[in-house]
């Protein structure tokens, strides 16, 4: 993987290197001019604009760099390199349509190339199609982790795969008696033994709501519980047939109440645990209408339904969470040996030999999505990651597939430059932001994913800063609905805001707004200064009409310079006036928020269904609905919005461009690879006046 990604870099470096040859000073048709004449008026007052355009960009000002590149055009119309800045600022600020119009002038001009053009395509489609992946479709491989090295075993007998929030994940090796974390390179970051004596047959691996692993043992007939970080905590079951015992635990699953549910192959049942490690009771024996379980495997549990298959019927079971038989979801002999049961957009993710397939949870259709040929293979486990991929372990060939969508691999990367700081040149900082065309982003990049280049040629001193995925806290914006209808409802919010803040640990901005005819801004601080929250406190009086658009404009705009996790929270009872969003559509709500980062949720108070309009924003964000009254509380939306994935990287290096004084606009272009698939982005920035 390493020698490709260097042959690589050197072809596109020899590339750059050859164009900047033939064209070094020609970025634009005004701004910048060959040395052997003298700028014009208008050419000097467009750069300077430009000047100001660029730095308010950088600093997350677009309508102040809107206007200052709308100056600048208006001194030199048919300069592409202000038409493709003028595009890049109304999409950021959320007017796709009009980033559209601009690039659309600059690449009918012959400017941008393919990079343009894939631009403007990603963009429109976006727009068209909306950001919602179809969850039938085919998956093709984009990769594999070979458990090979050099005809040398680097482990052996993967059987199942956690991924975790920042794009590693975890594999139980089964023939080598070790859980490796693997990074989305495909390189082993760390291998876990278990205690003194060790690991006996780790087979399944499943994370509970406090972060904590648990490991199945299939010959130990035990389960090992461990902490985040593989640090083994204590063994839960012991080999028997009583409540609370093992034989030859297969697959695990855990519900919402923190009850840990385990196939147990040799008792022919499912065995069920508290939270604690308490046997509480087992089934899946001889029922009315039910022969009882003859090979149990995969388990998953779904709402109220637990799910089980089992690879001697060749079929799936649906129980209720007490483990009385409800049905029999897929008929006998629909698979040859199914193994690990997921559940991944909306349907149930099942593996059978050499096939991964889906099944409808409400028909029980099945529908195949990926095949790994001919080839002698046994498909044990597969589990989406957090970049939107399925990962799956095949234990005969050895190997923990990446499969994605075949629309994926072949549109690629969408890659932006979002930020450059040029503060301490010639040191300077660069933020890049990786999604696929779906607006999903890409997580778990390393620095041998990126290529740097200054007007064509490698950067000096490339440093890897690390990633957004890391950061353990956010900064949240709480907006509350001040419409008349929402005055019913003010126990629910108070309880919502206090929930929510308490859950912020002190960590972070907590931001308040309180949406009514006018949006105003009540509370910005640490969370633990709020103190106690009361509605009526609120400055902003109750109103008929309320603008949300212009409170969640401002719940953006205040967030758009905050910490990289970042997130609204709109607390209502689902209504909206016909004013609601009178200034900017649903459209230009959801850009300006997705284009920026920034996820919105909703808190709903009363029992009844949100508005459309609602329904929308949550579809086509990054977010959850959430009712203030769930069993589990609210206390975990807070954590929710931490664990949204984030494609955003930093990293740093050292210029050698001449500035000329701080008034030269200094190219920068980047490229992105991830196994066979790659994405590129050009901007540039100038350096501080000398």
């Amino acid at each position: 993987m390493k020698k490709i990604f260097t042959s690589l870099c050197v072809v596109t470096a020899l590339v750059f290197i050859m164009t900047a040859q033939e064209s070094d000073t020609t970025y634009s048709a005004g701004l910048y001019v060959p040395e052997d004449r003298i700028r014009t008026g208008e050419e000097g007052f467009a750069a300077e604009e430009f000047r100001r355009g660029v730095q308010a960009f950088y600093k997350g000002a677009y309508n102040d760099s809107i206007v200052a590149f709308e100056k600048a055009l208006s001194l030199l119309p048919d300069d592409n390199l202000i038409l493709e800045w003028l595009g890049k600022a109304y999409y950021k600020a959320g007017l796709e349509g009009a980033a559209l119009s601009y690039w659309n002038i600059a690449s009918e001009n012959g400017y941008g190339d393919l990079l343009l053009q894939n631009k403007i395509e990603v963009v429109r489609e976006r727009r068209v199609t909306g950001d919602t992946p179809d969850k039938m479709s085919r998956l093709s491989e984009a990769g594999s982790f070979s458990g090979y090295r050099n005809e040398n075993f680097i482990f052996s007998g993967p059987v199942s795969v956690l991924p975790n929030n920042d794009g590693t994940c975890w594999v139980t090796a089964y023939n080598t008696n070790e859980i490796l974390l693997i990074n989305v390179n495909g390189r082993i970051v760390e291998r876990l033994n278990g205690p003194i004596n060790g690991f006996d047959r780790p087979l399944d691996i499943i994370r509970l709501s406090d972060d904590n692993l648990l490991v199945s043992e299939s010959a130990g007939d035990r389960l090992s519980l461990l902490k985040s970080n593989g640090t083994f905590i204590k063994y839960i079951g012991s080999k028997g047939r009583d409540i609370g015992n093992l034989v030859g635990p297969q697959y695990l699953a855990v519900d919402s109440l923190d009850r840990i549910y385990v196939t147990d192959y040799g008792n022919r049942r499912v065995d069920v645990f508290d939270k604690e490690g308490n046997g509480l009771y087992f089934f899946g024996g001889k029922q009315p209408e039910f022969d009882g379980l003859k090979g149990p495997t995969g388990i998953a549990v779904i709402d109220e339904s637990v799910f089980v298959a089992d690879d001697d019927k060749g079929c799936i079971y649906e129980f209720d969470r007490s483990g009385n038989y409800i049905r029999e979801l897929v008929e006998e002999k629909t698979f040859k040996k199914p193994e690990a049961l997921k559940f991944w957009n909306g349907s149930l993710v099942i593996c059978d030999q050499n096939k991964i397939m889906t099944v409808d949870t409400e028909t029980g259709a099945v529908f195949e999505n990926a095949s790994t040929g001919n080839a002698p293979s046994r498909v044990t486990s597969a589990a989406a990651d957090a970049n939107n991929n399925l990962l799956a372990t095949d234990f005969t060939s050895n190997e923990v597939y990446v499969m994605s969508k075949t629309q994926e691999l072949v549109g690629g990367l969408f890659v932006q430059i979002e930020e450059i700081d040029a503060t301490n040149f010639p040191n300077v900082k660069v933020e890049v932001k990786v999604e696929n065309r779906h607006r999903q982003p890409v997580v778990g990049l390393q620095e041998e994913n990126f290529f740097f280049t200054e007007n064509h040629r490698p950067v000096n001193q490339l440093k890897y800063i690390g990633s957004v995925a890391n950061n353990e806290y956010c900064d949240i914006t709480l907006v509350i609905d001040r419409s008349y209808t929402c005055q019913n409802y003010k126990n629910e919010i108070e309880t919502a805001v206090t929930e929510i803040v308490e859950s912020m640990n002190g960590k972070g901005t907590l931001r308040i707004i309180s949406a009514g005819e006018i949006p105003f801004s009540e509370y910005v601080g640490k969370p633990d200064m709020l103190g106690q929250f009361n509605l009526d406190a609120l400055k902003n009086l109750p109103s008929e009409n309320v603008s949300v658009d212009l409170a969640l404009r401002l719940a953006s705009n205040d967030l758009i310079g905050a910490a990289k996790k970042r997130s609204i929270i709109f607390i209502s009872d689902g209504n909206t006036s016909y004013t609601g969003f009178e200034k900017y559509n649903l459209a230009e709500m959801a850009a300006y928020m997705n284009n920026n980062s920034i996820g919105f949720s909703f808190v709903q108070v009363s029992q009844e269904a949100v508005s459309t309009e609602y329904d929308y924003l949550i579809n086509n964000t990054s977010g959850d609905l959430y009712y203030v009254f769930r069993p589990e509380g609210l206390t975990g939306i807070v954590k929710d919005v931490i664990n949204t994935p984030q494609g955003i990287y930093q990293l740093s290096y050292v210029s050698i461009l001449p500035t000329n004084f701080g008034e030269k606009f200094l190219p920068l272009e980047t490229e992105v690879y991830l196994m066979n698939r790659s994405g590129r982005d050009e901007s540039g920035y100038f350096a501080p006046l000398e």
